[in-house]
C-alpha cells in the first residue's frame, strides 16, 4: 500500500500486491479498490502484480472539491502508473472505471499497455441522447442526484439492495456482507466526490477513447445488467473497439464481479496470460 501524489497535489492511494506483469483495476461508483480484492488476490497468486487506486474523492485518497472528472481521473491514473513506471500493463475497468480506462486511453495512448479490459463499464456513452437512443434517460441521473442529496446512505443501501448485484430477482443469491461492503465503499467516498461524478459517468461521450485502443481489449457484461444496459454499453464498445473480445454472462447483474468473482477471475487470468 502506498500513495502517490498527482500534479495538482492531490494524493491517491493504491494497493501493490504480488509479483511479475503489471495488472492495473479501477473501480466503479461509488466503491474504491476494495472492490477488486477478490480479482487481485486471484491474479497475484498466480504470477501478477496486482495493483488498484483509490479514484480522487474515493476510499482513503485525498477528498477534492474541484477535478472529478474523468479527464482528470484518467490523467489520475496516468500519474499512477508513471510514478511506478509501470510498463506493458493490463488495464481494467469496472463500470464508471470503464470510462476511466477509456479516457486515459484517448487522452494518454497504449504505449504502457499490453491489453485492457471493460467490465459492465459505461462506454461509448451511457445517456440517452437523439444518437443514443438505447441509453438511460436523463430523469434517472437527475433522481439518483436528488437521492444523493436527501440520503446517499439509503441511496447505497437501495442500490445494493436492488439492481447492482440482482438482488430484486427471484434467483439472486447475493450475500447480506457483499450489500453492507457496497454501502461502507460507499459512505466512504466523499459527498461532493460521488455526487459530481453522476454527471462524468453518464454524460461522458467515451465514443472516441474507444477508436484509440490499440491493444489487445476483453469487453464482458451481463444480460441482465439494469444499471449499465448491456445494448447501450459492452455490445455497442465492442462494435467500437476494433478486435474487441466480447464476453456476455447470461443472467448476470451489473456488480458481477461479486456476483461471478470465480468466472471473472478464471477470464482476466487467462486474458492476462496471453
Amino acid at each position: 500500500m502506498g500513495t502517490v501524489t498527482t500534479r495538482d497535489g492531490t494524493q491517491l492511494y493504491y494497493k501493490d500486491w504480488g509479483a511479475g506483469p503489471p495488472v492495473v483495476f479501477s473501480h466503479g461508483w461509488p466503491l474504491n479498490s476494495d472492490s477488486w480484492e477478490a480479482q487481485m488476490l486471484h491474479l497475484a497468486s498466480h504470477g501478477f502484480r496486482c495493483i488498484a487506486h483509490d479514484r480522487r474523492g474515493h476510499g482513503r485518497s485525498d477528498q477534492t472539491w474541484h477535478g472529478n472528472d474523468m479527464n482528470t481521473f484518467a490523467d489520475d491514473l496516468a500519474a499512477l502508473l508513471e510514478s511506478l513506471d509501470l510498463q506493458r500493463v493490463f488495464l481494467i475497468g469496472f463500470s464508471m472505471g470503464g470510462g476511466e480506462v477509456a479516457r486515459y486511453i484517448g487522452r494518454h495512448g497504449c504505449n504502457r499497455l499490453s491489453a485492457a479490459a471493460l467490465v459492465s463499464a459505461v462506454p461509448p456513452l451511457m445517456l440517452q441522447t437523439a444518437e443514443n437512443p438505447d441509453g438511460t434517460p436523463l430523469k434517472v441521473f437527475d433522481e439518483l442526484r436528488a437521492n444523493s442529496l436527501a440520503d446517499r446512505s439509503e441511496l447505497y443501501r437501495s442500490l445494493a439492495r436492488g439492481p447492482f448485484f440482482g438482488a430484486n430477482r427471484a434467483f439472486s443469491k447475493v450475500t447480506r456482507g457483499a450489500i453492507d461492503s457496497f454501502w461502507l465503499q460507499g459512505m466512504q467516498a466523499g459527498h461532493k466526490s460521488a455526487f459530481d461524478c453522476i454527471r462524468a459517468f453518464s454524460e461522458t461521450d467515451f465514443t472516441h477513447d474507444l477508436a484509440s485502443f490499440d491493444v489487445r481489449t476483453l469487453i464482458v457484461h451481463g444480460d441482465d445488467d439494469q444499471v449499465v444496459p448491456m445494448a447501450a454499453a459492452g455490445q455497442s464498445a465492442a462494435r467500437l473497439v476494433h478486435g474487441a473480445e466480447f464476453v456476455v454472462y447470461g443472467g448476470a447483474p451489473h456488480g458481477l464481479a461479486v456476483t461471478h468473482r470465480d468466472r471473472l477471475n478464471e477470464d482476466l487470468l487467462q486474458f492476462a496470460r496471453g
